[in-house]
């Protein structure tokens, strides 16, 4: 048995197990490998003599085998630090040793051979046969011979299956060496792979070396180039931009106020494109708007004070203009901040001065008079009345002479203005067709761009699209571009000192003028005023100047008017009266010349005081109007016979006074209303007065000719104060102090209503008779009608919205205080329903039907719209309930007592939108 075990039989070639077969060839198993084959073949299936296919690492890596298997499994299952391999061993170890005890003792008993007996691996077989040797030892040596030779046929089995096991092992030879040939050759690949790779790496590491490194340095030292020069240039542009202020500061000290503009414009530009997102410019550029607002006010000031030390300047002096550069300058920035009203603080001036003159004069004669004692008589229009003739035309002959030199002055300035706001527009206009100019080139240009934005889109390098020079150039250009333009780039601390950032602004007495081409350098690019915005400006200057010829004129007639009172003139003799008509003729014709345009204020005041007695006709007239309507109660009167046949008198547009009948003739009863043209008019006495008068202007202007724009005038001043001075009687309620009304009435608003609508009605007659009696040159004048028409439109509807007014306010309070309850109808409803009545009875009589039934329609809107705030307020809706049920009875009562009064049966009252409609 120890023999057996120790030295195992070889199985010889010529054994009759087919399984025992040595490979003839080993030199097939170690055939140079082509590939690297797979290292852990299949199991071999089929004829042992022969290996299967091994299994492929790409066909079976998601299926789990054996080979899988990292642990030995027998060491696993014998460790002996496992509890529960020890335990498990152990009851398999017992299971089985009884199993086979048991069958033993059956097979002894039975005295059956042990042949075939199968083998357990985990039990001992020494001591399996001890056992039965001991169960069959008491039979005697009878049996000795058959277990002999069943130890030797169990020897013979352990033989066998120890040589079955080195056949396995045998058969698993060929892969387990060709697995580790494979790994060898893998290793003197790997190894020989690692030094190809090595030595790449040092060629490449070379070539790097020789080729790229110095290339790549130099596109970086580039790039690094530029950009050093880009943040230079940025710093340099950031220290520019820093002292933007100091050199506002010193602009402005010198009025260089276009030059302080164009420098913050170009800073803001300047933050806002290349210099965006600096930190420590975060705060620049509200302070430079800032700062313009500031320019903005200061360039007010300083043209103000212009024009003042302008226009104040003695008027013995010449006509130059004072200090034209600094205007032009003035002006310019104006036009660059687009204060285009600039010339209107002119014009403000230019009144005061106009005042100021005509007092001085007054002042420097009154103090050569020693008759007047200015400190008795203070005001100057009295201190005028007590000269005498040759003392008044002295004084109106100095003002006249003063006024030619101030207008000459005005003209010259305004001229210097306009001439500028005239280059702006040119400058404007050759721009644009520059542009277009430019526009139709710009064509060429394309292929550039196209490349360079082709070269970016790639992904290279701008850099590769120009060459080093270009870029210069380029940088150059831009950088000349800026310098040399003269609003873009702001001045240097460096250059501060340098004459080209600064302009003299010195003033000069001796003649200067600013000749067209250095106008034009302070014309800004960024002056964007369209050539509408600069003909009217330019239009509105030239107009200024004629207003300036208007209010020396007005000036004038004010001071012939304050003279004329108390008939001075009309007391003057024929050569006092010519040779004040030849002075006010002369400075007519000097200021038509000076501004271009005739004025009709003075040459209407000289043609009015050639008929004496016309301002005595007026004010009279107007006197008379004031106390008519001071004592107006505004009751109806009755209409007198004659003032009937007054009315009468004007047919076809035709006005003439009807001849006086004889004291004999039959008196006829006064009428209750005026007829006129079949409509009845309710009136008061003083406008049945009025009429005679307005009838009396006309007959005046029939009989003297040359006196019509001045009796138009003054006709138009008559008009206009009866409607004001009506309107502070009536809806001012002024008549409760002048008149001693206790209350202005309903009745009172609709008979003052009524006369506006008479007067209205002749308006247009009266007109037509001034202008048959008008050149067509004056035709302007007539304009007074109709802002006397639509002045007197605009009384009669704000008596109308008083009327509505005061049913509003009742509506208001009555309707806040309705609730919707029993019984119907309410106190509130038939409280309104007894003012509507009374509103209805004051009115009636006065107004036309067609009138009164537009009146009581807005009556009955407001009415509508305070019914339907509180039935909102109530949350009374539309539904058909008990309140809706009461509502309608209270609203029917509403409507059937308003229509129920005279001449609204008909009115369509629409009481449906009182209710919320639905969503």
């Amino acid at each position: 048995m120890a023999s057996s075990h120790s030295s195992s039989p070889v199985p010889q070639p010529n054994s009759s197990d087919a399984f025992f077969k040595k490979e003839k060839d080993v030199a097939k198993r170690f055939q140079p490998v082509q590939s690297l084959p797979d290292v852990c073949p299949k199991e071999p299936t089929g004829d042992p003599s022969s290996l299967c296919d091994s299994p492929s690492l790409v066909a079976d890596q998601h299926r789990w085998t054996i080979y899988h298997s990292k642990v030995n499994l027998p060491a696993a299952l014998n460790d002996p630090r496992s509890p529960r391999n020890i335990l498990h061993h152990t009851n398999r170890k017992s299971l089985r040793e009884r199993k086979f005890m048991k069958d033993a003792r059956i097979f002894v008993l039975l005295k059956i051979p042990l042949t075939g007996l199968y083998y357990t691996p985990m039990i001992n077989p020494g001591q399996i046969w001890n056992k039965y040797l001991s169960t069959a030892g008491g039979k005697g040596n009878r049996d000795a011979a058959s277990s002999k030779l069943l130890q030797e046929k169990l020897s013979h089995y352990l033989d066998i299956v120890e040589v079955n096991i080195a056949h396995q092992i045998s058969l698993r030879s060929e892969a387990f060496f060709h697995a580790m040939t494979s790994q060898h050759e893998l290793q003197d690949y790997l190894r020989k792979t690692s030094q190809a790779v090595k030595l790449l790496r040092e060629k490449i590491s070379k070539i790097d070396k020789v080729m790229c490194e110095g290339s790549l340095r130099v596109l970086r030292l580039s790039l690094t180039r530029n950009n050093c020069i880009k943040a230079y240039n940025k710093l340099k542009l950031m220290a520019t931009v820093h002292q933007t202020q100091p050199t506002v500061q010193l602009l402005l000290s010198t009025s260089e106020f276009v030059g302080a503009l164009d420098l913050i414009a170009t800073t803001q530009e300047v933050l806002q494109q290349e210099l965006q997102g600096i930190h420590s410019f975060r705060h620049l550029g509200s302070q430079l708007c800032e700062l313009e607002k500031l320019i903005d006010k200061m360039m007010i000031a300083e043209f103000s004070t212009y024009a003042r030390n302008d226009l104040n300047r003695p008027l013995e002096d010449d006509c130059q203009i004072l200090e034209e550069e600094r205007l032009v300058s003035l002006v310019f920035g104006l036009l660059k901040q687009r204060k285009l009203n600039f010339y209107e603080i002119y014009g403000d001036e230019m009144i005061i001065t106009a005042k100021n003159i005509i007092k001085q004069c007054v002042v420097n004669t009154v103090s050569q008079i020693e008759e007047i004692d200015t400190e008795v008589v203070v005001k100057l229009a009295d201190q005028i009345r007590m000269m005498n003739f040759p003392q008044w035309f002295d004084l109106l002959k100095d003002i006249f002479s003063k006024f030619t030199i101030f207008l000459k002055r005005i003209k010259a300035t305004l001229n210097t203005i306009r001439s500028v706001v005239l280059l702006v527009l040119d400058k404007n206009q050759r721009t644009r067709d520059l542009e277009d100019t430019l526009q139709k080139n710009s064509v060429k240009d394309s292929p550039v761009d196209t490349e360079v934005a082709y070269l970016t889109h790639e992904g290279m390098f701008i850099s590769d699209a120009f060459g080093e020079g270009d870029l210069s150039l380029v940088a150059a250009d831009t950088t000349s571009q800026r310098n040399t333009s003269p609003n873009s780039e702001p001045c240097s601390s460096d250059s501060v000192s340098e004459p080209e950032c600064t302009t003299d602004s010195s003033s000069s007495k001796e003649p200067s003028s600013v000749t067209p081409g250095g106008v034009e350098m302070m014309i800004s690019d960024d002056m964007k005023l369209t050539e509408l915005e600069l003909g009217r400006l330019a239009n509105n200057i030239q107009e200024l100047l004629y207003n300036a010829s208007d209010i020396c004129h007005d000036r004038s007639v004010k001071l012939l008017m304050a003279r004329a009172k108390g008939g001075f003139l009309e007391k003057l003799n024929s050569n006092e009266f010519v040779a004040l008509s030849r002075l006010m003729e002369g400075f007519i014709l000097d200021t038509e010349q000076i501004c271009g345009r005739k004025s009709m204020s003075l040459r209407g005041a000289l043609q009015s005081q050639a008929n004496k007695f016309v301002n005595r006709f007026h004010e009279e007239r107007k006197t008379k109007l004031s106390l008519l309507l001071d004592n107006e109660r505004w009751k109806q009167a009755e209409v007198p016979a004659e003032f009937q046949d007054l009315v009468d008198s004007v047919s076809d547009g035709r006005i003439s006074l009807p001849e006086k009948k004889p004291t004999g003739t039959e008196e006829r009863k006064p009428t209750e209303f005026l007829i006129v043209e079949g409509q009845k008019y309710a009136t008061v006495g003083t406008v049945l007065l009025l009429i005679r008068i307005i009838l009396e202007y006309c007959q005046c202007v029939d009989n003297i000719p040359s006196i019509t724009t001045d009796m138009l005038t003054r006709l138009s001043d008559l008009l206009k104060y009866f409607n004001s001075r009506s309107c502070q009687l009536v809806l001012g309620a002024g008549a409760l102090q002048v008149v001693g009304l206790k209350t202005i009435t309903t009745k009172n608003l609709a008979l003052s209503s009524r006369c506006l609508q008479l007067i209205v009605h002749y308006i247009p007659i009266i007109r037509a008779h001034f202008e048959a009696r008008l050149q067509p040159k004056q035709f302007s004048m007539l304009r007074h009608f109709d802002h006397i028409t639509k002045d007197y439109h605009d009384h009669i509807a704000e008596i109308s919205a008083k009327l509505v007014a005061i049913m509003d306010s009742l509506f208001d309070k009555l309707l806040s205080k309705y609730e919707v309850k029993a019984p119907v109808p309410s106190a509130c409803f038939r409280n309104i329903c007894k003012q509507m009545a009374k509103m209805h009875e004051a009115i009636y009589d006065l107004l036309p039907e067609e009138q009164t039934q537009m009146l009581f329609l807005r009556i009955n809107a407001s009415y509508k719209l305070h019914l339907k705030r509180q039935l909102a307020h109530l949350n009374v809706v539309n539904d058909g309930g008990p309140q809706n049920g009461l509502v309608t009875s209270d609203v029917a009562f509403y409507t059937g007592n308003l229509q129920a009064l005279k001449g609204l049966n008909n009115l369509d009252l629409n009481m449906a939108e009182i209710w919320e409609q639905k969503r």
